[in-house]
């Protein structure tokens, strides 16, 4: 899959019409919500209250943010409560590729995000593999090979079990033979905090979920899960390089509204997620937190989901997930 890159912003936003100005005829006159998937100090949380901080700082909109977590079913309730709002005009969530996923693999998914609104993708995220500092553990070898001679004692910290860390969970166990658990937890913050304390192994993650961690050096990094090196992170390995044949699994961020959403919100949150965008504050938040940028919104948008949910139909049936529909 393709994924279009900045530079195509430009043009992307003159063929969606899109200008900074709010759309004519919607102003929001009452409390707006974002919602979540995800329980408080999660990535899709911390996302959120983030975006909600710099929408604040720059006035972009009248009226308040509230975040709404709706955990449940990893993201299944919270997919369902949006779609129950159809047509609502001041309520939009955090998408993230569970969204994709979930639908897919799970029968009891009954929306998918063709039934939704989809706003703006604003974010791609980096994922990568890591340890506690003190670990015994120090290469990607070293804890595949554990994993190997100990089936299903070595334990993963993660989200839900249609969370990508799970699906590259899949593919390393196929790739190498190598087996362990997977433990559910609502909150980044409780992974991170079961990584810290002992209680499980290993963690796949987005760099932004322990980043004052990983900068503290309580928290190794293993390996980079993207086929090239971060920026951030240039001494660590991907692991292609470490000799591991595992596709990426790409992970992005966006808003996503109700069905039948009508066409002048969807503008007016088009129009403010772009003015964002454009400012210094944004640019230094995806700086400071090692995120991609990622903007699209428009046609290019709709695209992308369709390719999205393409590629990780391809991902799931690699990892040997059965697919429901």
């Amino acid at each position: 899959m393709k994924i279009r890159t900045a530079g195509l912003v430009a043009a992307i936003l003159v063929s969606a019409g899109v200008a900074d100005a709010p759309a004519q005829g919607f102003t929001p006159d009452r409390t707006i919500e974002f919602m979540v998937h995800s329980g408080p100090g999660a990535g899709n949380d911390v996302f959120a209250r983030s975006v909600q901080g710099v929408l604040e700082k720059l006035k972009a909109v009248p009226q308040n943010i509230q975040v709404l977590n709706k955990t449940g079913g990893g993201g299944l309730v919270a997919m369902s409560y949006l779609a129950e709002k159809k047509a609502d005009t001041h309520l939009v969530a955090v998408f993230t590729s569970i969204w994709f996923v979930n639908p897919q693999i799970r029968k009891q998914a009954k929306i998918t995000m063709d039934d939704l609104t989809p706003i703006a993708r604003l974010v791609l995220e980096p994922a990568v593999m890591a340890v506690r500092a003190d670990s015994p553990f120090k290469t990607t070898k070293d804890f595949l090979d554990a994993a190997k001679q100990n089936p299903g004692k070595m334990k993963q910290s993660g989200g839900s079990l249609a969370s990508r860390d799970n699906s590259y969970r899949f593919l390393l166990m196929k790739n190498t033979g190598a087996d362990w658990q997977f433990i559910s937890m609502k909150s980044g913050g409780e992974r991170v905090a079961a990584l810290l304390g002992g209680h499980v192994d290993m963690m796949i993650m987005e760099p932004a979920e322990a980043l004052e961690q990983i900068r503290a050096g309580k928290v190794r990094v293993l390996a980079t899960l993207m086929n090239k090196r971060l920026p951030s992170m240039p001494k660590v390995a991907t692991l292609k390089e470490q000799g591991f044949d595992v596709p990426e699994v790409p992970q992005a961020r966006g808003f996503v509204g109700p069905p039948a959403m009508p066409a002048n919100v969807r503008a007016y949150w088009e129009g403010v997620f772009t003015k964002m965008y454009k400012s210094s504050e944004w640019q230094g938040f995806l700086k400071d937190n090692l995120y991609e940028d990622g903007f699209l919104i428009g046609p290019g948008l709709n695209k992308f989901v369709a390719d999205y949910t393409a590629t990780m139909r391809g991902i799931l049936k690699e990892a040997g997930l059965k697919l429901v529909r």
